[in-house]
């Protein structure tokens, strides 16, 4: 199956939140959890088991567990596996993006199978040109994986770049969108857009009426919960007919060991509200 059709399968049977996986200190220590690798591993081993079966896609932090070194790097190789073994979606965010040899070795380390790291989506970075990911592109589908690109960002530095305009009026945003698009059209992969649940996607070039905004093209649209956009306003944050995953860790997280199972149950039945009343 292409991740599209995994990601398809997993909102119908399970809706469409995706739960990060990100031990900040703040919430390790919340948790109880020490802010070392066996902190970091009963952490992200906990919040899978919470997940599993009552979501269906799971995005770790890649960079709190590289913080630790090799020892954080197999903490993570621990989480992911237990995500696989639950049957779960998992997106690694770690925003890489290089060129050349550089990407195939991020494609070799994330998405071949049996990979350590191996994960069902990798976020990247298009500002070297959306080309310069070709190698990524190629491991991903090759393995029936998919990236998810950043084009609309909530972080303010974004706007000098994602806001340019290019000779034809596009913005930037716009044309990575459309670059993503054109390939998933040719190649049925899948691949999907970052694109912020607090953005003005309007000014991105990125309204409802862009033709990037259907369900071929998964959004992960990080922002729910902690960053202030609600759960329950997905159905009037993106158009109709799209594949959109709403991302939400500290909101859900914050609930601590005892209470994440509860507080995932409270964020899905959110959505669901939010998809009937859409």
């Amino acid at each position: 199956m292409t991740l599209l059709a995994r990601l398809t399968a997993s909102v119908d049977a399970h809706g469409p939140l995706c739960v990060g996986i990100d031990p900040h200190p703040a919430l390790l220590a919340a948790w109880g959890a020490g802010a070392d690798a066996s902190g970091l591993e009963r952490f992200g081993r906990d919040v899978v088991a919470a997940a599993a079966g009552r979501v269906g896609v799971v995005k770790p932090q890649v960079a709190l567990f590289e913080a630790l070194g090799a020892a954080g790097i197999g903490a993570l190789e621990r989480v992911l596996a237990d995500a696989r073994a639950a049957g779960l979606v998992v997106i690694a965010d770690a925003k890489r993006g290089d060129i050349g040899s550089t990407n195939r070795g991020y494609g070799a380390a994330w998405l071949s199978p049996g990979s350590p790291l191996e994960a069902d989506a990798l976020t990247v970075s298009p500002y070297l040109g959306v080309g310069s990911l070709e190698g990524l592109f190629a491991a991903a589908e090759a393995a029936d994986k998919g990236l998810f690109v950043l084009a609309a960002t909530s972080n303010p530095e974004a706007a000098a770049v994602q806001l340019a305009r290019l000779p034809d009026g596009r913005s930037i945003a716009r044309s990575v969108a459309d670059a993503v698009a054109e390939r998933n059209a040719a190649t049925g992969a899948g691949h999907g857009l970052v694109i912020g649940a607090t953005v003005d996607r309007a000014a991105f070039g990125l309204g409802t009426g862009a033709s990037t905004m259907d369900a071929a093209t998964p959004v992960l649209a990080p922002g729910f919960g902690a960053q202030g956009a609600r759960l329950a306003d997905l159905g009037s944050l993106f158009p109709a007919g799209s594949l959109v995953l709403a991302s939400a860790s500290r909101s859900i997280l914050q609930a601590g060991p005892d209470g994440l199972a509860s507080a995932i149950d409270a964020a899905v039945g959110e959505l669901a509200s939010s998809r009937s009343v859409g």
